[in-house]
């Protein structure tokens, strides 16, 4: 490259190269430098300048510059192509002389620059003459859009009465021009709407408060903020924004009671707790600034209570005492509101308290009678005699009129009536003598009446004390069993006693033992008192004989402490024992029993071993019957055989079971028996069991056969030696169930051989031969 080439290479780059925006005026900002090539240069490379409007909207292509390669000799041989993004469609190039074309609208918004390659190419030979070279075209801004509030609307709080200048929000708008040139993007915030309780700084949009701001005058304002672009000079754009300021509460108001006086009454009738009316004191804040606490000061904070309602805020005044007409009749207090919560801040205000007056009349009432005390306590003696009095009990009328009142006693129905009142004077007096050991306390309650209005009624509670008198003597706190042995020793401890007294005693029961007076001189046992409520019974001698003296006894005198003192005489009976040693206690009192029975040792051994023998007696026939019923029915050692008539498991008799049943229950209705068919039986035996049909209890027939088998029975050597009962089975006559054996079951039985019984083995022998002998017996 020439030395001319070089100088006009930096000619063209000083002429490219843009200049600061402080140095250009509006026109050359809005028009040629609205669009830019980024150059490169690279050696045999001439760059023009290239320029274009953002949004220039054209029918034909725009030129925004020209790409020249010093090996042009402007003949044609070379060809300019472009490549790159927007190559073809938003630029084109003159392939012959290199003059770049924008032919399409361009918006930086969208796309702030593109990257293009240029080169140059031979045309007969296709090779590159010029090394390929990459270049930006960046595209400049115009003022093409709106500032935006992305964020409104927009609500702020703040507290009232905050100092001038307070921050309250800032507001911001957005503008998509470039901010980096040219005042496009450059912002000016104004206030539409908000003088003068608020202000916005023109460049933050930082919008701030005047002072002095109440909310009790207004809590809330709409506050209307511009945006303007191009530092706001003509032709900007703009955008507005609502601010709504809300102005939060603080306590910066004192309450204020509604009225300076109030009037308020209440019945003397009126129970503790009762509403007597209600104050109430205006605060103009709100929340907690508005919450107060009500006071009553001076004395009749002592009568009169005041409660707050932290919902209404309203102060209710109750009754805190009973009121009575007829002592005071009205009252004025003062009643105080003081806020809960109280700024600091503000207390150079004043006070943040107020007060009134409540003036209350007491109305008069119908009242019950009032008894001079609520619990009367009162005491008499045990056994006063009926009519006593116990004591006094008063009431009266407080209103104004004084109805006399009528006294009575309310009274339990389950509870004796121990006690009256006269009703004109309230005297309690004893309707029959107290014990004090059956009840020490008797609780009662009086009724006070209005004679004029028998509806007003009162009651009191009467406790009254039974008090003691010494009227129970002492005496022994059990039965003693007291034993001596025959060969006691003189001066041995037998007994030890005690006593017991259902007196009350201030210092503690004191008892003194001693022997009767008509015991004194007895040798036998002597007392001695120990001094602690007890004694000891001791012997006066040396053996003692039962045959002599079964029982002894010894009269023991106690006297108690009381005033007076009472004395009893409890008798102790000592039981003389045959011993050696010690007692046996079992022995002497069933002894001491059969003796006071009159009999002797020998004549109680006696009954003892009879008892005994009868004992053994009976279980033995206990064990014999149980034997007995547990036998087999045909056993290989039968006993002899006895004239009964017994009952086997089969229908008919046989001798073998020995159970026999009572005749009675033959002659019932109701016991009836199953016939089996058996084998026919001899004539001879149907003969005698006709015979026996036609007898009854009451024949000689029967008599006689009793009398046989009694006869027999005491003869037998084979029975026990003691009395048994023998039944005997005689149906009779008259029998509703017939016949209920299998002797006479058929009328064909005279036909019956028995030959067939010897087949039938040893069992059966003793059958064959009893009816071999009952056919012996009918012939």
């Amino acid at each position: 490259m020439n030395l001319s080439a070089w100088l006009r290479l930096m000619v063209l780059l000083v002429q490219l190269w843009p200049c600061p925006a402080s140095t250009q005026n509006s026109s050359t900002q809005n028009t040629v430098q609205s669009f830019t090539a980024v150059r490169r240069v690279k050696r045999g490379w001439l760059w023009e300048p290239l320029f274009a409007t953002e949004e220039q909207i054209s029918l034909d292509p725009v030129y925004i510059g020209q790409l020249k390669s010093d090996l042009d000799k402007q003949d044609g041989t070379l060809k300019y192509v472009l490549t790159g993004e927007g190559a073809g469609s938003f630029f084109v190039i003159n392939e012959y002389n290199g003059k770049i074309y924008v032919t399409q609208k361009l918006d930086r918004e969208k796309k702030p620059f593109y990257t293009l390659r240029a080169q140059a190419i031979n045309r007969s030979t296709q090779l590159p003459v010029e090394p390929e070279s990459e270049f930006i075209i960046k595209v400049r801004d115009v003022n093409d859009n709106e500032p935006q509030f992305l964020d409104g609307p927009y609500v702020a709080t703040v507290p009232e009465m905050s100092p001038e200048g307070t921050s309250v929000i800032q507001v911001t708008a957005t503008d998509a021009d470039d901010p980096s040139y040219g005042n496009s993007a450059r912002l000016l915030y104004s206030l539409v709407q908000g003088q003068p309780y608020f202000s916005v700084e023109p460049k933050t949009g930082v919008i701030r408060m005047a002072p002095q701001m109440d909310r009790e005058t207004k809590d809330q304002y709409l506050v209307i903020i511009q945006a303007k672009d191009m530092v706001g000079q003509p032709g900007a754009f703009s955008a507005t924004a609502t601010v709504t300021i809300n102005l939060s509460d603080i306590n910066d108001n004192p309450p204020k009671f509604q009225q300076r006086l109030y009037y308020m009454s209440v019945s003397e009738e009126a129970p503790i707790g009762t509403t007597v009316g209600k104050v109430f004191a205006e605060d103009s804040d709100t929340g907690d600034n508005a919450a107060m606490d009500y006071f009553i000061e001076g004395d009749s904070s002592d009568v009169f209570d005041i409660i707050t309602n932290n919902e209404t805020q309203e102060g209710i005044i109750l009754l805190k005492k009973r009121v009575d007409y007829e002592s005071k009749r009205r009252y004025s207090i003062q009643a105080k509101a003081v806020n809960r919560y109280i700024d600091e801040s503000f207390l150079k205000e004043g006070p943040f308290e107020d007060t009134t007056i409540v003036k209350i009349n007491v109305e008069d009432a119908d009242e019950p009678p009032v008894f001079t005390l609520e619990n009367y306590v009162m005491k008499i003696v045990e056994e006063a005699m009926s009519g006593s009095l116990v004591g006094i009990v008063t009431a009266r009328d407080p209103d104004d009129d004084g109805s006399p009142v009528r006294y009575s006693i309310v009274h339990s129905t389950h509870l004796k009536r121990l006690f009256s009142i006269n009703e004109h004077n309230g005297a309690i007096i004893t309707t029959e003598p107290l014990d004090r050991e059956t009840a020490s306390w008797h609780n009662i309650t009086v009724s006070a009446t209005e004679t004029r209005n028998p509806e007003k009624i009162s009651e009191a509670n009467v406790y009254i004390q039974v008090l003691d008198v010494n009227d129970n003597a002492p005496e022994f706190p059990k039965n003693y069993e007291t034993f001596v042995c025959e060969n006691a020793v003189s001066g041995q401890l037998i007994q030890s006693i005690s006593a017991v007294d259902q007196d009350d005693s201030e210092e503690g029961h004191h008892f003194n033992f001693s022997l009767a007076q008509e015991a004194a001189n007895s040798s036998h046992f002597t007392v001695k008192d120990n001094q602690d409520n007890t004694a000891g019974i001791f012997t006066g001698k040396s053996g003692f004989r039962r045959q002599e003296q079964f029982f002894f006894y010894l009269p023991i005198l106690i006297q108690d402490n009381g005033t007076p003192p009472l004395t009893s005489t409890n008798t102790l009976t000592v039981t003389v024992c045959d011993c050696d040693t010690e007692v046996n206690t079992f022995y002497c009192r069933y002894g001491a029993f059969m003796y006071s029975m009159g009999l002797s040792t020998e004549a109680l051994v006696a009954v003892l071993a009879c008892i005994l023998i009868f004992l053994v007696f009976f279980l033995a026939i206990v064990t014999i019957r149980q034997q007995q019923k547990k036998k087999p029915p045909f056993s290989e050692k039968m006993e002899e055989f006895r004239e009964n008539i017994v009952s086997y498991d089969d229908e008919g008799g046989g001798e073998e079971d020995t159970e026999a049943f009572d005749i009675s229950a033959l002659r019932t209705r109701t016991v009836m028996r199953t016939h089996k068919p058996r084998k026919k039986v001899a004539s001879e035996i149907q003969s005698l069991y006709r015979q026996s049909l036609q007898v009854g209890p009451d024949s000689a027939i029967f008599r006689q056969f009793i009398s046989e088998k009694l006869e027999e029975a005491n003869t037998d050597p084979s029975v026990p030696p003691y009395d048994s009962l023998q039944t005997y089975a005689f149906e009779g006559t008259g029998s509703l169930a017939g016949s209920l054996s299998s002797l006479g079951s058929n009328a064909s039985d005279t036909d019956q051989s028995y030959d067939y019984l010897a087949d039938w083995g040893p069992h059966f022998k003793q059958l064959a031969g009893m009816y071999s002998s009952h056919r012996a017996v009918g012939d």
